[in-house]
């Protein structure tokens, strides 16, 4: 039976992106004969201005029967990023429980950090963010609108079972991995929420004695990962601080044009959404010029999720050799190639 992935292009480059990561996965699939399947939503900002909302009120629903969902991109100028995240991003992460973000980064040989001493194979992490509760909560309001006084109130919620699975998953890939994991915290300004995070990562590292774990205040850590790259492996935080640090990772590796992420559901219950970290950028869209890495990665996690490990493995090879030469690299990487250039490249490194 063959395994249904949503697709939806979203806006800006994302439909170029997603475009290039189907091509390369028909590769892959005709190579290791997967038996993969697509439905397409043409869900976006040009969905929210014909009709009011940016997915018909079906729209999860929908997802809801596929196997794994990918996305490329939400946003686009006119529609505010508040209205197009949470007209579809956000629903469908916390619609289907998508508590995991998992954002792996990594220096590879033919990139550039703008860090003058990082070299190639010496920066490979990955931050873990709780992904539906913790600083991106719903509850708050606004107050005196409009008057002198007018004040807003976002409250940030953080709960034992959020915090511990979260931080349970970080220390099982930890476990995985190097065997390292650090925790990202600010328990010495934000009074009730992180020392509430850390009590729980201390009770739960008592649960895996065999990973090494250190807890690091969130601005000197986002110093440290400047200063010191290569010395973190899994780095676990919460909703707000893990999409910043990703963000930072991500170009202390050398661009956020390759940087993939797995919104996952570990139960399984629901489809888990794959997605590049860059945004949509309208200022490129259409001119060929976009870089499909990031999109493509995610790709390799989708594969991996899905249970196909040796087809995610070569497609993950195929982007490290894209990456070697200008050649194959896209202008944000110092390259001469544009998306299908790189697209080519891939396919033909999947099939050779």
């Amino acid at each position: 039976m063959a395994q249904v992935i949503g697709v939806i292009g979203g806006d800006g480059i994302g439909p170029e992106v997603v475009g290039a990561t189907r091509t390369v996965l028909d590769a892959v699939a005709e190579v290791h004969t997967l038996d993969l399947a697509y439905e397409t939503y043409d869900w976006s900002c040009h969905t929210y201005a014909e009709t009011g909302t940016m997915m018909p009120d079906d729209g999860l629903d929908r997802l809801a029967e596929h196997d794994a969902v990918l996305l490329g991109a939400v946003g686009w100028p006119g529609v505010p990023d508040h209205v197009s995240l949470w007209g579809l991003l956000i629903p469908i992460r916390r619609h289907f429980r998508l508590y995991v973000n998992e954002r792996p980064i990594a220096l590879f040989e033919g990139m550039e950090s703008p860090l003058r001493n990082a070299r190639p194979g010496e920066i490979d992490l990955v931050v873990v963010r709780e992904n539906v509760e913790g600083e991106y909560s719903e509850i708050g309001g606004r107050l005196n609108r409009g008057f002198a006084d007018e004040m807003a109130v976002q409250e940030a919620v953080f709960t034992r079972p959020g915090v511990t699975r979260i931080v349970d998953h970080a220390f099982a890939l930890a476990r995985q991995r190097g065997g390292r994991l650090t925790s990202a915290t600010k328990s010495n300004g934000i009074v009730h929420t992180m020392p509430f995070w850390d009590e729980i990562v201390r009770e739960r590292a008592a649960e895996h004695p065999d990973v090494d774990w250190e807890s690091e205040l969130i601005d000197a850590l986002a110093a440290k990962v400047v200063l010191q790259p290569e010395r973190y492996d899994v780095i676990v935080a919460s909703n707000l601080f893990g999409d910043i640090l990703s963000d930072l990772t991500a170009a202390v590796a050398g661009s956020i044009g390759i940087a993939p992420s797995a919104n996952l559901d570990p139960t399984r219950e629901h489809p888990s959404m794959f997605e590049p970290v860059h945004g949509s950028a309208p200022d490129i869209a259409g001119q060929g010029v976009a870089n499909p890495i990031g999109t493509v990665w995610s790709a390799v996690m989708m594969l991996d999720h899905l249970g196909h490990g040796e087809a995610a493995a070569d497609l993950m090879d195929a982007v490290r050799h894209s990456l070697r030469s200008p050649g194959t690299r896209t202008r944000d990487l110092g390259g001469t190639a544009g998306t299908a250039e790189v697209t080519q490249a891939l396919v033909a490194h999947v099939r050779a």
